[in-house]
């Protein structure tokens, strides 16, 4: 019983995305028909076509481009995708120049989009709520919803609470052990740097910028602070963190990370078959998850993403907040005093402030949950079973709900897991040193690459659950995690490695070239040849020594540097829009044909 059981899928296109789904799409339970190596031969450079039948749900076909916003000669390949839309120049904060993701992070998102719209097509079809029976969606989309936090932060009209520079974490023992740190609190974060002998004021400098490199993905440390670190051994560090409260991981080696399993999310259905809750009257023609609502108990990144999207295609999304209301509102920078990091998370959304640490805003939300379609958030580890609040004692006021849960470590401990935040699952998985090309120290990238891409699988999960419910009758547990976002980015590299290749890629991958003006980036194919003929067009203009390249039949373009001025840069067309606070949208990453 899996919510694609029956379905066949025929895939082709480019294997960088095409590649990340394949798995996906078999561990949902379809026959997946692909060609060799997901590669078709008529469409080398793309799209990616995935099409659905079968199952008597109709057929629905997805489609995937490296361009679906920019002109293609600006988004030719992942390298390309990453220079135009800033992603080179966010995840190059911390180095102080733009820098390229050694892992393919905008394709793996991309086609991670393609089957949530694969199955959020089949679903519409199933409730009979959406005539869809195509949708597009494009690398180029989905990095900039990956950096929509980034865009808006950085087009609002006040400026951020601290100045962006470079510098971050990892720090590094006097052993060598390059390690990662944790503190949600200041007192931890305080008590752990006076065990180690750190001067005051660098402990009161340093905590501010630590605390912000989630939102600015970099982190201007005071240099005594990786001083002292430097001065001491891995165990005294490991001594501090436990007497602090802080928690710190060894950046692991991709050979350590742990094994992956067949998908990326796991889909459990009860046992009882059960009758839908019932929905919202709906046009006959309406976006597919149109008629349902989904509460959402999130923080931070990963669950609220996920929600977002889930609102996108069409779902009544009902946001539950402490009393008080969410305190990252009002993180800077703000548009008409409401955060534009977190509009950017949250636009659209109901919001009900319940207090769900009492009995009675426990009660008040079960009574909520008994007429909803989907329940989910990403709490602590046991938190929803002391509240009351876990799938089992939910499926008792609603045994047909969809109970999500977005979780850092899924259902598998590891030995010394840390704390399931973002840098920790990074530091702990290998994705520090997929990230990074073989002549760069192993480092967890400063973007949220996990918080985003685990936000998009929990999104996932919802739609498999609720294709699921469609079709069997049945309530639905599903699971994802930044654990399960890591494997599926470490993938390709693990995969390298099995065959006796490299896992991590070239010195120089993805490494901009500077110009008399900025910077531009060619494509991976292109790198070598146009980094030979670069030297005599370094002095020119950005636009001319693009053009030079071009001219010589390499794919080159202009590296974004400047995140407020995107929404001016000719590439985008109108694609970027403003909401009625004065924050910045980014488009859909589905289009519906």
């Amino acid at each position: 019983m899996r919510p694609l059981g029956e379905v066949d899928i025929e895939v082709s296109g480019p294997a960088a995305l095409t590649a990340p789904s394949l798995g996906t799409l078999r561990a949902l339970g379809a026959r997946v028909d692909a060609t060799p190596a997901g590669v078709s031969p008529a469409a080398p450079s793309g799209p990616a076509r995935f099409a659905a039948t079968g199952g008597r749900l109709g057929a629905v076909t997805a489609y995937t481009a490296w361009a679906d916003v920019l002109p293609d000669a600006d988004a030719a390949d992942e390298a390309t995708v990453q220079a135009a839309t800033g992603m080179m120049h966010v995840h190059g904060r911390r180095d102080g120049a733009p820098r390229g993701l050694a892992v393919d992070y905008a394709a793996t998102c991309a086609s991670v989009l393609s089957v949530q719209g694969l199955l959020a097509g089949l679903l519409g079809r199933a409730r009979g709520v959406s005539g869809a029976v195509e949708l597009g969606t494009g690398a180029d989309r989905a990095a900039l919803l990956t950096l929509s936090q980034y865009l808006a932060a950085a087009n609002a009209p006040e400026a951020e609470a601290v100045p962006s520079a470079p510098g971050g974490p990892p720090f590094t023992s006097s052993c060598g052990t390059a390690f990662e740190l944790e503190a949600l609190e200041p007192g931890p974060w305080a008590r752990f740097w006076r065990a180690l002998g750190a001067p005051e004021d660098a402990i009161r400098a340093g905590w501010r910028p630590f605390q912000f490199r989630y939102a600015t993905a970099c982190a201007p440390l005071p240099e005594p602070l990786h001083a002292t670190a430097r001065a001491v051994s891995w165990a005294r560090v490991r001594q501090a963190a436990a007497s602090s409260g802080a928690e710190v991981c060894a950046v692991y080696p991709l050979t350590g990370s742990p094994a992956a399993r067949s998908g990326p999310w796991t889909v459990t259905p009860r046992d009882e078959p059960v009758s839908a809750p019932a929905e919202s009257a709906t046009p006959p023609v309406a976006l597919p998850l149109a008629g349902l609502t989904v509460l959402e108990a999130g923080r931070r990144v990963q669950a609220p993403l996920a929600a977002h999207l889930l609102g996108l295609l069409g779902a009544d999304v009902l946001r539950i907040e402490p009393p008080g209301g969410d305190p990252l509102r009002g993180m800077p920078p703000c548009c008409t005093d409401v955060s534009a990091r977190w509009l950017a998370l949250n636009r659209g959304k109901r919001a009900l402030e319940i207090d769900i640490k009492s009995r009675a805003g426990q009660g008040e939300l079960r009574e909520l949950a008994a007429g909803a379609s989907v329940f989910l958030h990403n709490w602590a580890p046991g938190k929803a079973e002391r509240f009351g609040l876990d799938a089992e004692r939910l499926a008792t006021v609603n045994p047909g709900l969809v109970y999500a849960y977005t979780s850092g470590w899924a259902d598998r401990p590891l030995p010394d897991a840390p704390m399931g935040t973002d840098f920790m699952v990074q530091a702990r998985t290998g994705v520090g040193e997929a990230a990074r090309p073989v002549d760069e120290p192993p480092a967890p990238s400063l973007m949220t690459l996990l918080d985003v891409l685990g936000g998009l699988l929990g999104a996932g999960a919802v739609l498999a659950g609720l294709l699921l419910r469609e079709r069997a009758g049945r309530g639905v547990r599903v699971e994802s995690s930044l654990l399960g976002a890591a494997e599926l980015l470490t993938a390709p590299a693990v995969h390298r490695a099995a065959g006796g290749r490299a896992q991590r890629r070239p010195a120089g991958f993805r490494r901009p070239l500077p110009t008399a003006d900025g910077w531009l980036a060619p494509s991976d194919a292109a790198s070598r040849t146009a980094a030979a003929a670069f030297p005599p067009l370094r002095d020119l203009p950005t636009d001319q020594a693009v053009a030079a390249l071009r001219a010589r039949g390499l794919s080159a373009t202009a590296v974004t540097t400047d995140l407020a001025a995107l929404p001016a840069d000719p590439r985008m067309g109108e694609a970027l829009t403003r909401d009625t606070h004065g924050s910045l949208v980014v488009p859909s990453p589905w289009r519906f044909l």
